[in-house]
């Protein structure tokens, strides 16, 4: 299908990621994020007060919170857009893209902001009160990490679902380990010709603000913390699990940042545009959930609804983003779907650039659209996989106006 909703070429940004207690560690991630949208839309000529709806994404709670999306729409001059605030984890990006979509399909807005935001860095530290507890005693939770490491339906972390998925499928660490090198190669494509594909969606040099938002603390290049992997260091590499396949090596990292993207009617689309010959048609999302603890496999039955919806193939892409927390997810998809492994993830990938959850979805689906754009156009997909075995999928397309 095609949805009456549009993303205006160009009416999207990401910001670097830097990687966790690095350059961002100190910034809300909303108040960072809605910093970063007004220099952004101004930058594009874009009037805040067209927004009439909005939906934030974020996975990791930061002071005042509570008031989501309408304090983050009311801080950037936007305070007559309201909407939800979402969390799903690593298919947040997705999801906001899909409530955005679906307030324009059904004519309840015309014009919507979905933006993400998160903050791995200094996760909050929780207490529960419990007065039935022994001498009334709470339990305590550290977001980031007791999150990381333990699923509650299962108790296990969520490295362990890698694990499964390698042990399932014989997908061994040598070639997990290439395809770390193959990704990282991909990213160095984007940083070519003083970082001309990033500037095509990302403001650099990226002026860091203080944490008062008064002052720029420094700037950025590009990412912060991104790994540059050789043959010989990964092969020192032990797998973080006794028996395991998985090194450090071949995972992500956790990161910081946040990302938008503008969503209106296709009129609209033409007038909010960098570009108004360029079209981004949105035609298919999909969602699925696979037996506990595979959480990587997921990404597979989300692409297949994408594409159903569609009425595409995989054979039909032009051009394929997946989340990979994980190199093993990588290697399972294309073993599944029999897509070019080294074709998939052109320049770059939360594998490489990090892992800030709910704005990770945001940046791959920019990177979609651009990487299509260079190519003429043509369909696209995105899929990732997100914690309690779930993932989330887009179907879209770039032509001509």
């Amino acid at each position: 299908m095609t949805y009456k909703a549009e993303i205006p070429y160009g009416a999207y940004w990401s910001t670097p990621f830097a990687r966790w207690q690095g350059s961002f560690a100190n910034l809300h991630s909303i108040e960072f994020a809605a910093h970063v949208a007004k220099l952004e839309l101004a930058k594009r000529k874009i009037d805040p007060k067209c927004f009439d709806y909005g939906a934030l994404g974020f996975s990791v709670p930061q002071k005042y919170s509570f008031y989501g999306l309408p304090w983050l729409t009311g801080m950037i001059g936007a305070s007559q857009a309201g909407g939800p605030t979402l969390m799903q984890a690593c298919a947040t990006g997705v999801r906001t893209l899909l409530a955005a979509t679906q307030e324009i399909e059904t004519g309840m807005a015309t014009t919507a902001l979905a933006i993400n935001c998160d903050r791995t860095s200094n996760g909050p530290h929780l207490y529960y009160p419990n007065p039935r507890g022994p001498g009334g005693t709470g339990m305590a939770e550290d977001w980031v990490m007791d999150n990381f490491n333990c699923d509650p339906l299962g108790k296990h972390a969520m490295l362990q679902t890698a694990e499964n998925v390698a042990r399932k499928h014989g997908i061994g660490t040598a070639e997990q380990h290439e395809l770390v090198l193959r990704r990282e190669e991909q990213y160095r494509q984007s940083l070519e010709n003083d970082s001309a594909f990033l500037r095509r969606y990302m403001t650099l040099p990226f002026e860091v603000p203080a944490p008062n938002f008064k002052k720029t603390a420094g700037t950025l290049a590009g990412d912060e913390g991104v790994s540059q992997s050789t043959v010989e260091g990964l092969a020192k590499l032990k797998p973080v699990m006794e028996g395991g396949t998985v090194t450090y090596g071949g995972q992500t990292h956790p990161a910081d940042g946040n990302a938008a993207i503008v969503v209106t009617t296709r009129d609209k689309a033409r007038e909010l545009s960098t570009d108004p010959k360029i079209a981004v048609r949105l035609h298919g999302f999909g969602l699925a959930r696979v037996p506990l603890a595979y959480m990587p496999e997921a990404m597979l039955p989300a692409a297949q609804r994408a594409l159903a919806q569609a009425a595409k193939k995989v054979a039909d892409m032009k051009a394929i983003k997946t989340h990979n927390p994980f190199a093993v997810n990588d290697l399972f998809f294309a073993k599944e779907t029999g897509c070019d492994l080294k074709a998939m993830n052109n320049y770059g990938c939360s594998l490489v650039w990090g892992h800030p959850q709910a704005p990770m979805g945001t940046r791959a689906i920019i990177e979609l659209i651009e990487e299509l754009a260079l190519k003429g156009g043509g369909f696209g997909l995105f899929t990732g996989c997100a914690a309690g075995d779930t993932a989330m999928s887009v179907v879209l397309e770039v032509c001509d106006a």
